[in-house]
């Protein structure tokens, strides 16, 4: 009876059709008052001159998991290095590209706003580009139907976590986390209920510090490190 040793010795991967393989990020962040998604243009074939998201091939070499392709090609494209990605999903299919059969892993994460710009030969521009105006925008391969998806998860979560917080600076008052969390759900929130949860998440300290806002001054607050994102039972009241 053949060992095991001796079938892989054996092996023919050449035997089965390989599809392309690759991995794509979607990163939201919020930029003078809007939800906005950072987004490459191609320099290269297929869909040359056309946005989509940053991504690309694994590197069998140095990326030992889909991940760590995610965070390589987002620093190569973008210059930006995100604290977290969470896996979104696998999207597949003969038709998303049309170099063939494809699969791609992808990931999502929301940051807080910082300068970006492109690092490789194969993006010739980079920007964060408000969600509103996706609709009048065509992008590359299926870009824009992962782009919905992303968004609907961060829609989700941010209904029953505190996770708006990760797209506000180091420093930041109760205020700014309701803005923003409205800004990615799209409707007003009840601030007692925001205020309930920020208070029992224990994911916050006083910074001690506060800042102006209009005729009154309003406590600046930061996240404590190494606490991780606190999730409720029960969904976020709308106003």
């Amino acid at each position: 009876m053949e060992s095991e040793e001796q079938y892989l010795k054996n092996y023919d991967a050449s035997r089965f059709p390989s599809p392309i393989v690759t991995v794509d990020s979607v990163l939201f962040t919020l930029h003078e008052k809007q939800l906005c998604v950072l987004l490459v243009k191609r320099s290269q074939h297929p869909f040359q001159g056309l946005w989509g998201l940053p991504g690309g091939f694994i590197d069998l070499q140095q990326d030992n998991s889909t991940q760590a392709t995610a965070t390589r090609k987002l620093a190569e494209k973008t210059g930006i290095t995100p604290s977290w990605l969470e896996q979104l999903e696998t999207f597949s299919g003969p038709n998303r590209d049309p170099r063939g059969w494809s699969i791609t892993a992808t990931w999502f994460a929301l940051i807080a706003w910082e300068a970006c710009q492109p690092h490789i030969a194969t993006v010739s521009d980079v920007q964060w580009c408000p969600v509103a105006n996706l609709e009048s925008e065509a992008l590359a391969f299926d870009h824009a139907t992962i782009i919905a998806s992303a968004l609907q998860r961060l829609r989700q979560k941010t209904m029953y976590s505190l996770l708006p917080v990760y797209c506000l600076p180091d420093t930041f008052t109760q205020t700014q986390l309701q803005e923003a969390t409205e800004a990615i759900l799209g409707q007003p929130v009840q601030r007692k209920s925001l205020i309930r949860r920020f208070e029992a998440s224990g994911m916050f300290e006083d910074t001690g510090q506060s800042v102006a806002t209009g005729a009154r001054k309003a406590r600046l607050w930061r996240r404590k490190p190494n606490i991780p994102v606190h999730l409720f039972s029960r969904n976020l009241l709308p106003e």
